[in-house]
Parts: C-alpha cells; sequence; structure tokens
C-alpha cells in the first residue's frame, strides 16, 4: 500500500515542510502516469433520478444513520462524515463541525485554489502547474503539492481562497497537511467542484473531474467503497501517522459517487487509527453505512 510506514516530522526520510506520505513511490510511478491519456469527465446519466424521499422519510433515514454510526463508533477510532446528494439536495453529517487534521485531503483545496489563481489571470493553467497537479492529485506527490503551496501563497493564499469556496470551518497551516477542517467543510468543496453557478467555470471542473477521477490505483480505496458496479467515483485521500498521537494514523477521504440515479459527494474524516490498513477499513465502513441507510 502507498504510504505505508511513513510518518511525519523526524521520522520520514522525505523531510520537506508538508511531506506526510511515500513522496518517493509516487515519484517512481510519475513518468507512467504522466503520460496517460485524458478521460472525459462521465456523461450525466440517462436514467430518471431517484425520487426525492418526503421530509418524513428522509427524517426516517438520517436517524436510523445515526444510530448506526453511533454504535459503530462505540468500538471505532474516532471519526466524521458528511454526505451532499446534490440530485435531492439534501445534506447529511455526523460530527459534522468536529475539526480533524486533513494529511493530503487539503491537495483538493490547494487544486481548487490553483484552479481559481489561473481563472483570475484569464489564463489556463502553465506546463508546469498541470504537471505539477497531475503529480498532487493522482500520485499524492508531497513535492508537487509543496511547490504549488508555495506558489499560491502558503496559507494566507490558500485560506483566501477557501472564503471563496465557501470554507469556513477549515484553517490552514502553514505544513499544509496540518491543515484542520470538517466534513461539512470538505462536502462543500466537492460541491464547489462540480456547481455549474459556483466560482469554477467548466474547464476547471472538468480538469478537477479528470485528476480526481484518474487516482493511482494504489490510492482509489475510501469513498469509492461505496459505489456499486457500473457507477464511478472521483477520489483524494490521506493517510499519515501522527507524531503527536503516538504515530497512529490519520485516514481520510473525499469524493464523489456517480451514475444511474446517484450524484453523491462523500467525505469521512478518522484519527487514532492504530495501523493505516485498518483506518481504511473505517472510512470504508463508515461510507458503505452512510449508502446503506441514506438509500441514494
Amino acid at each position: 500500500m502507498v504510504g505505508a510506514g511513513m510518518m511525519d516530522d523526524g521520522g520520514s526520510t522525505q523531510a520537506v515542510a508538508g511531506t506526510f506520505e511515500d513522496a518517493a513511490t509516487a515519484q517512481a510511478t510519475a513518468p507512467a502516469q504522466a503520460g496517460a491519456a485524458e478521460p472525459a469527465p462521465a456523461p450525466e446519466p440517462t436514467r430518471a433520478p431517484t425520487p426525492t424521499p418526503t421530509v418524513d422519510v428522509a427524517a426516517q433515514r438520517a436517524k436510523a444513520l445515526d444510530a448506526a454510526l453511533k454504535k459503530y463508533a462505540a468500538s471505532a477510532p474516532e471519526f466524521s462524515v458528511a454526505v451532499l446528494d446534490r440530485r435531492t439536495g439534501q445534506r447529511y453529517s455526523y460530527r459534522g463541525t468536529e475539526r480533524y487534521e486533513t494529511a493530503s485531503v487539503v491537495k483538493v483545496q490547494v487544486l481548487a485554489c490553483l484552479l481559481l489563481t489561473a481563472q483570475d489571470d484569464g489564463r489556463d493553467l502553465t506546463s508546469t502547474e498541470l504537471a505539477l497537479a497531475k503529480r498532487m492529485i493522482r500520485l499524492s506527490d508531497n513535492d508537487a503539492t509543496t511547490s504549488l503551496f508555495s506558489k499560491l501563497g502558503r496559507a494566507s493564499g490558500i485560506g483566501a481562497c477557501n472564503k471563496r469556496l465557501g470554507l469556513t470551518q477549515t484553517k490552514v497551516s502553514s505544513s499544509w497537511g496540518l491543515t484542520r477542517t470538517t466534513v461539512d467543510d470538505q462536502v462543500r468543496l466537492l460541491g464547489e467542484l462540480v456547481d455549474t453557478k459556483g466560482p469554477l467555470d467548466a474547464d476547471s471542473r472538468k480538469l478537477a473531474y479528470t485528476l480526481m477521477s484518474t487516482v493511482d490505483s494504489s490510492q482509489d480505496w475510501g469513498v469509492p467503497a461505496a459505489a456499486k458496479a457500473g457507477e464511478k467515483f472521483t477520489v483524494k485521500n490521506g493517510w499519515l501517522a501522527r507524531s503527536t498521537e503516538n504515530y497512529r494514523w490519520i485516514i481520510n477521504s473525499v469524493g464523489r459517487v456517480t451514475g444511474g440515479g446517484t450524484d453523491v459527494s462523500i467525505a469521512v474524516l478518522s484519527h487514532d487509527n492504530a495501523t493505516m490498513s485498518g483506518g481504511i477499513t473505517v472510512v470504508e465502513k463508515v461510507a458503505k453505512l452512510t449508502r446503506q441507510y441514506l438509500k441514494y
């Protein structure tokens, strides 16, 4: 598994600002990824969307999911989850305003800020910016992220972009992977990446989709576990063995599932996982529970 055994602070041999994951593995696979053909965004489903549940039914489903998550939380590391159903407009969150360190899911914020900045200048991404963005999202490359983070003005620059994106519960850290956020903010960001009335234009939305739907196969865990056969997904994950928590793992996953009558954004944040694999099990279980009970 990419990133297994890596730590932050002095525990990593890839000691650069904001470096938390296995940059060496990402660099090793970069040439093959860089030459990959760009897939077109998934077409809009032709099947009629699932009818919007009545208020009473939606409330009953949310209450049942609350109970299931509370039961699971009694024996699992701490987690939170939020879901935005774009077809019905309904939102759900469990511990939605609890702040967690992002690890590499912050890279979606960096990407959105890069796209907004280029739009402001009335230009496309440069070839260098595009190459860095591909490595950052597809491979979770930390050196590429640090380069873009610096170019965009570091914490203050990303924070200014976050305000434009409506992220009111996120505090950007000068060490980008230690940015603190909530699942409510993360599904809001995922919504902005596809909102035709939002700040990102059509080309920016298309590029964000392309990159997040073509992550390296070793990193397509988490949110994709909630997808059914034939559905498409986008994803960005984060993983970090945190020195301040006795090197227990932060495991986060954010993304979108689409196809048929489904179009949902999901964010799961967790920490205090004993192992990386154990944390992946937690976030995937939580993502699947949201589908089981909300019936999207």
